[in-house]
């Protein structure tokens, strides 16, 4: 039998309920139970408002861009051949998840009322449903069919506000190009990302659309570039290195990073914050068990002083305190997890907390679910928690039988 253990266990279910050791014990698992329940719901939280940013960004404007160079600051470029460049991105990069086309085209949008400047955005879906679907707030997504160019388009909120627009109402779109064209075109869904980059600027139609208006220079394989999707995020600088070694020197690759650096840097600074945030949580909750051992240890002196009078090391009596200190950290953590778990869970199915999209980009508070990040968290608070129990321990071995003894 574990003697250490033993004496433990009567300890902890021996302890008056009334007395300053059981105070101070609740507050040191409330605590631990508290610090990472706090830990769990920030990461969660955090995780998932960068992943509900990454995808409104990545819907737009995916992993990668290519297009080709281009020495003036307008937004429409030369076109590249589509097909080809797409049988090469999915022959020699395994990397590379999905590829779409797209082609852009400034315009001008003339309602009875109100006039307004926009960037027409062409996409086609050859390589799976577009990302964008996601963001479809009213109405339905683009049709493309197979003989004619779609007159349909997708326009934000914010543009229909704007121009008092609403689902099946027609307008006219105006190109400035040589000669002027006018084009008709219903509002068939409207989308909303949150994100003013994209909701005050751009409308998706139909790729076939741009190349009608760019016609005769445009061929029907034409297209103003190619949005590429990688299977893991993380290896967007190793692929957008090995692209520029293997593509033709004549084309460009845009980093998503790059493109929209404000709202990346922003993310990463959040990540800080948090790190900053997490760590004095830690010491907070790691400060308390060490005080809640110390005080063990002072209460139970004459115990202590009895014990070593009857032969038991320090090491033995060491053990003793670790384990009445383990199961206050298990105990802790088991709170904790099922606060948190619980919250995110409420949070998750029902959206109890919601949030203004005008400053936040959503209109609920996110939850992402990491199991990795939650081991992680349980194994950081448990070692915390296990090095604060460890530390006050060594009390004991200066602690003198007879002085204990006598100590009150």
């Amino acid at each position: 039998m574990n003697v250490a253990r033993y004496i433990s266990q009567k300890i902890d279910g021996g302890a008056d309920s009334g007395s300053f050791t059981s105070s101070v014990t609740k507050i040191a698992i409330i605590s631990i139970a508290m610090g990472l329940a706090v830990m769990i719901v920030s990461f969660a939280i955090l995780q998932g408002f960068r992943n509900e940013i990454q995808n409104k960004i990545f819907s737009f404007g995916a992993h990668l861009q290519i297009s080709r160079y281009d020495t003036n600051n307008s937004l429409e470029v030369a076109p590249i051949p589509g097909p080809r460049l797409v049988r090469q991105l999915h022959d020699e990069f395994p990397e590379v998840q999905s590829t779409q086309p797209f082609a852009v085209k400034t315009a001008i949008i003339k309602t009875p009322d109100e006039v307004m400047g926009v960037v027409l955005k062409g996409i086609a879906e050859t390589d799976g449903p577009s990302p964008m679907r996601q963001n479809l707030v009213a109405g339905k997504f683009l049709s493309f069919p197979d003989s004619v160019a779609s007159d349909d388009v997708l326009i934000s909120r914010k543009v229909a506000d704007k121009l008092r627009l609403k689902v099946g109402d027609k307008t006219l779109f105006y190109f400035i190009q040589n000669p002027p064209r006018i084009r008709p075109f219903r509002v068939c869904g409207i989308y909303s990302t949150g994100l003013d980059e994209f909701d005050e600027v751009y409308v998706i139609g139909d790729i076939r659309q741009i190349r009608e208006l760019n016609s005769p220079v445009w061929a029907d394989s034409l297209v103003g570039g190619m949005e590429v999707v990688l299977k893991d995020f993380k290896t967007i600088d190793a692929t957008a290195d090995r692209f520029y070694e293997r593509l033709p020197y004549d084309l460009k690759i845009d980093k998503i990073t790059d493109q929209y650096a404000q709202l990346f840097d922003w993310l990463q600074l959040l990540n800080r914050n948090v790190v900053i945030f997490l760590i004095l949580i830690i010491f907070v909750a790691t400060f308390n068990m060490v005080a809640t051992i110390f005080i063990m240890i002072l209460e139970r002196t004459n115990m202590i002083g009895i014990l070593k009078a009857l032969g038991a090391t320090d090491n033995q009596i060491r053990r003793m305190f670790f384990f009445r200190g383990l199961s206050l950290t298990v105990r802790g953590m088991l709170i904790g997890n099922a606060i948190a778990v619980g919250f995110c869970a409420i949070q998750y199915y029902f959206h109890v907390i919601p949030l203004d999209p005008e400053n936040y980009y959503m209109d609920r508070v996110p939850i992402a679910w990491d199991p990795k990040m939650l081991l992680i968290l349980n194994g950081a608070t448990f070692a915390a928690s296990l090095l604060a129990v460890l530390i006050p321990t060594y009390l004991i071995s200066r602690i003198k039988p007879v002085v204990a003894i006598k100590f009150d």
